[in-house]
This record gives C-alpha cells, structure tokens and sequence, in this order.
C-alpha cells in the first residue's frame, strides 16, 4: 500500500508524479525545485536562496505528512555547477544540524526551469 502525501504548502507536480509517497515505514519526497508555491517562481536567483527553498519545501511535505526533517535518512542533491556546494552546503547545514543524513551531491548538465538546484529526500516513519 501506499499514501500519495500533497500540501499546497509546496509546488504542485509538474508532471506524473507525486510531491511524496508514504509506503513501507518511509516517505520518498521527489526532487524539489526552488519554487515558491505561493508565487510559482523561483525564491531567488543564488544558490542560496534556491536551496533554502527547496529544503524548506522538503519540510513542508514532511509536515504534511506527519514528520520533520529529524526523520530524513538519506538526502540527493543535484546541482547546476559543483563551483556552488560551499555555499549550497552552508545553507543545507542549517536545516541538518545534528544527527544529519546520508547524502550523495553531483553537478547535473541541466536541472528543470533551469534552476540552479533540486533536492530530494527520504525519511523514516515513526
């Protein structure tokens, strides 16, 4: 079995797939775009401030599906240009402080919107 999770506290799928799946004890956030769902654009043009976006729709989701990000145990990271982690990683650090998740970070050739990055999650279920 599994739960199709959707809030309109993040974007809306831009295609045949779901803002999260429950099943199995996880929920499986796709990738997230640095949308803001109450403008439908981007939330900046840095890094910055498309990553805070993004992880900040990641815990939207989360939210909505009962959970917060201290139950993320594995995190994906594609980025635009590798030259932007340090920064990327400043503001992923703000949101994993203790306790973080496994995580795998890559330059991609091209990201949808062209957005600078997209993050996708997993997490446990209590």
């Amino acid at each position: 079995m599994k739960e199709v999770i959707h809030t309109s506290n993040a974007p809306a799928a831009i295609g045949p797939y779901s803002q999260a799946i429950k099943a199995g004890g996880a929920i499986y956030v796709s990738g997230q775009l640095p949308v803001d769902p109450a403008t439908g654009a981007f939330a900046g043009d840095t890094i910055q401030e498309q990553t805070r976006q993004s992880l900040t729709n990641i815990k939207n989701i989360l939210a909505e599906a009962g959970t917060d990000l201290d139950h993320v145990v594995r995190v994906d990271v594609f980025m635009k240009d590798m030259n932007m982690f340090a920064d990327m990683n400043a503001v992923y650090a703000e949101f994993f402080t203790e306790k973080c998740p496994a995580r795998a970070a890559v330059e991609v050739a091209r990201l949808p919107k062209d957005a600078l990055v997209e993050i996708g999650a997993i997490a446990v279920v209590d």
